[in-house]
């Protein structure tokens, strides 16, 4: 058995540097704290995801003493009661903005925008320009809801990086910078693209004829959300159409897509029958001459691991016109090769790809054999600003050193995990009902079919990512509160980490997400790269309270 996990509520996971981005939450009495009201347990976290909670370098609200960048601005500005969020290009910032001040979204009578008069923008100069939404405090619920689904704010390596200048801060004019800066694209820039573009082209099962993708095709973003969120906004900026959701995906992913665009139709299944509905509803849009801009996946979905059939979803688009965007984060460029069956392929950079957890970033590349390829090359080249800060670039290329050789542990560790609960799941006497995973989810031979080739450096596989299902809920509370892992979002880190994702995030709409096999008795779980043996010592103690739980 593992020792005995002593990290306090609300800090991150040991060794816990810095930029750590994971925080502790630990029993199952948090977890129903959580699904009641997210944000009264957020506030009181140390350390947090940056998009749940601005990193204390940045913070948001003004204080007498708090040494960060937004209250650096207040005292700059001399406003009391109010707040700020930090953006490193004005078009984000702008979005903010426009978010903020939107009349179009509903909240059940409760005030859901704020006023134009109470809220600005305004540029400064530190080390490096930046550029402040500020409003009264008393509007924080509002605008915070567009800090923490786009991901486009500061890292807390830029804040990190400008607070020693807050004594030379100055306001500037608001408009965006021309001329490329010099913090956001780097020759460090070009080695994470390079890098990335290396692992794209290693073992491939791509066809000789297609062209291999180059530095120049790959977009880097300031957080995985960024990397879907804003190809999303540039889609939506020119054909103003439909977007579909095909499988379920991370929550946040869902609200983007749905509250960012014209319109949004979600299959959350990702089943074959969704796949007949996709069509139909293809079919009836063409015929209605309605466009229809993406089809999006994740591949495999979060959080019960449903891999799309990409080869179905490749065959809809290309009948109908529509562009395909596929999420592939949780298995990851190592384990899997699916960039030329996608139109654009984003992955969230922040998970195994670093791996350390404690950075966020993402990417988006363009498959250059697309027949969208050159609309999408003239739209992104309309459209896209580099936000991501050259120290937070600097450490992805210093941690991705060994994505290979943690991939393979992180890969060993998940499937010696699902091995022995999938053994449980059998046996009728144990608490276990489910285990969802690539390697033993029926949709899994999608996922087969697009594992890269064996090479003598790397055996690709299933990923870390797997769900645990127990019998009902007083099994998954024992279950839960004698694993002894740190609970905590977040995957591919070193660590491995349990979470009750479905109590958490649908805690006030548990039967919606029981429609797509999302259930409170599911734990996600991310394996680490720990001792395989003591790991599986640490589940065979939790199973077991478990059973006793049943019987």
């Amino acid at each position: 058995m593992s020792a005995k996990i002593t990290t306090a509520f609300g800090y991150a996971v040991p060794p816990a540097p810095h930029h750590a981005v994971t925080v502790h939450m630990p029993g199952w009495q948090t977890v129903e704290r959580y699904s009641v009201d997210a944000r009264s347990v957020i506030k009181t976290f140390y350390s947090a995801y940056p998009r749940a909670k601005p990193h204390r370098d940045i913070a948001a609200v003004r204080s007498v003493s708090a040494l960060d960048l937004s209250n650096a601005v207040l005292n700059h500005l001399k406003l009391n009661d109010h707040s700020c969020f930090l953006f490193s290009s004005s078009i984000s910032a702008a979005e903010c903005l426009r978010y903020a001040t939107s009349t179009i979204r509903e909240d059940g009578g409760e005030k859901d925008h704020v006023r134009p008069t109470s809220i600005r923008l305004q540029a400064f100069q530190a080390k490096d320009r930046f550029w402040a939404v500020v409003f009264s405090t008393e509007d924080l619920p509002i605008v915070q809801g567009f800090w923490s689904r786009p991901g486009v704010g500061i890292s807390s390596r830029f804040a990190e990086a400008n607070l020693p200048f807050c004594d030379q801060l100055r306001e500037v004019e608001a408009s965006e910078e021309r001329q490329p800066r010099s913090s956001f694209e780097t020759t460090e820039h070009e080695e994470l693209r390079r890098r990335i573009v290396s692992y794209l082209n290693r073992a491939t099962l791509r066809p000789a004829t297609l062209s291999d993708p180059t530095s120049g095709d790959v977009y880097l973003f300031p957080s995985g959300m960024a990397s879907i969120y804003k190809p999303h906004t540039y889609l939506s900026s020119r054909y103003h159409g439909t977007t579909i959701l095909f499988g379920m995906a991370f929550m946040d992913t869902v609200v983007a897509l749905e509250e960012y665009g014209a319109g949004f139709k979600f299959l959350g299944l990702g089943t074959d029958e969704d796949l007949t509905a996709l069509e139909t509803y293809l079919q009836q849009e063409h015929e209605q001459g309605r466009k229809v801009q993406a089809i999006w996946a994740e591949f495999p979905a979060n959080p019960v691991l449903v891999t799309p059939d990409l080869v179905q979803l490749r065959a809809l688009a290309d009948k109908y016109g529509v562009i395909l965007a596929v999420d592939d984060t949780i298995a990851g460029f190592a384990n899997v090769d699916i960039l030329h069956m996608t139109d654009i392929l984003v992955t969230s950079l922040t998970k195994s790809f670093n791996g350390y957890a404690d950075v966020i970033a993402g990417s988006a590349v363009l498959n250059p054999n697309s027949q969208h390829y050159l609309e999408l090359k003239a739209l992104f080249a309309e459209h896209y600003i580099p936000e991501l800060y050259v120290d937070d670039v600097k450490t992805i290329l210093q941690n991705n050193l060994d994505y290979l050789e943690r991939t393979t542990k992180l890969n060993h560790n998940a499937n010696s995990l699902v091995g022995y609960l999938q053994k449980c799941a059998d046996d009728p006497s144990t608490a276990v009902a489910r285990v969802h995973h690539p390697s033993v989810n029926s949709s899994g031979k999608h996922y087969t079919r697009f594992l890269r080739r064996d090479t003598a450096d790397f055996i690709p596989s299933h990923g870390c990512l797997f769900s645990v299902e127990l019998e009902d809920l007083p099994t998954t509370i024992a279950f839960y509160n004698n694993l002894n892992v740190h609970n905590s979002v977040h995957l591919g880190a070193p660590f491995t980490l349990a979470f009750a994702y479905t109590m958490c995030t649908y805690g006030k709409k548990l039967d919606w997400a029981a429609q797509y096999g999302l259930k409170p008795t599911q734990i996600r779980i991310t394996a680490g790269l720990e001792d395989t043996k003591v790991l599986l010592e640490d589940f065979r103690r939790a199973v077991a309270a478990a059973n006793r739980a049943k019987t």
